[in-house]
């Protein structure tokens, strides 16, 4: 499936709290009802006072042009939908975001692994938004993530899902890609994946110190924004797709 992630940033003059009730009570209703729009989840900050982003927004569409018929093309963190349900979600929008600082990207996942059954509702996910490391190309990343790390970070303790977001579009995306990882407690994730406030981490497991290790040889880590939160399945009429 095509997916857009959305790294939320409140508007000025909101405090989170604000921020989480319009969203979640005002626009998330709207949002489900996208056109093309087969999956929606939200993620919520665990700490959102050492957090880099408000939030995280997720849309899945089986068909690109569907994605970018509703949300705009990659490249654009702006869009501008001329009918229908999604027309009416980007009005919402500038009510509780500040769309200028809401970076986003556009790709399609690939499961690496999955033993939640599909209801990812309640998990604490890490995301890391994946900057190439300097003098590497995109296909050069790919490969080295796809089919060196990925082994590594399968193993690492604790995990329950593991999935990648591909860009669509690498020329014009403002990432290299999305891990993501999913983990049935917090304190697993911390294990594993260090605290939410440092977009760094030394676990002390053999099989978290591996991939850790890995991670210098394609990433620039001072570029890759991260975000711990707990996410909630909206919607989901994809059919376990």
């Amino acid at each position: 499936m095509y997916k857009h992630v959305a790294l939320l940033v409140r508007k000025a003059g909101m405090s989170h709290d604000e921020f989480v009730t319009y969203w979640q009570d005002n626009h998330t209703p709207i949002a489900r009802d996208i056109e093309g729009v087969v999956r929606y989840q939200t993620v919520l900050p665990v700490d959102p006072e050492a957090s880099e982003f408000d939030g995280l927004a997720e849309l899945y569409f089986d068909d690109l042009g569907a994605l970018h018929d509703a949300l705009g093309g990659e490249g654009s963190r702006d869009y501008d939908p001329a009918k229908g349900t999604a027309r009416e979600a980007r009005a919402d929008v500038d009510n509780f975001l500040d769309v200028e600082r809401r970076p986003r990207i556009i790709g399609e996942e690939v499961v690496e692994k999955d033993e939640t059954g599909g209801d990812t509702t309640g998990c604490y996910k890490h995301s890391a938004f994946l900057v190439r490391k300097d003098g590497m190309s995109h296909d050069e990343f790919l490969d080295h993530w796809a089919n060196t790390h990925v082994p590594l970070a399968r193993e690492i303790p604790g995990v329950v899902r593991y999935a990648r977001v591909v860009p669509t579009d690498p020329e014009r995306a403002e990432f290299d890609g999305v891990a993501e990882l999913y983990f049935e407690s917090l304190d697993a994730l911390r294990a594993g994946l260090g605290h939410e406030s440092s977009r760094d981490y030394d676990p002390d497991h053999p099989k978290a110190n591996a991939p850790r290790e890995d991670v210098d040889n394609f990433l620039s880590i001072g570029d890759r924004p991260r975000f711990v939160g707990r996410e909630t399945v909206q919607k989901d009429t994809s059919g376990g797709r």
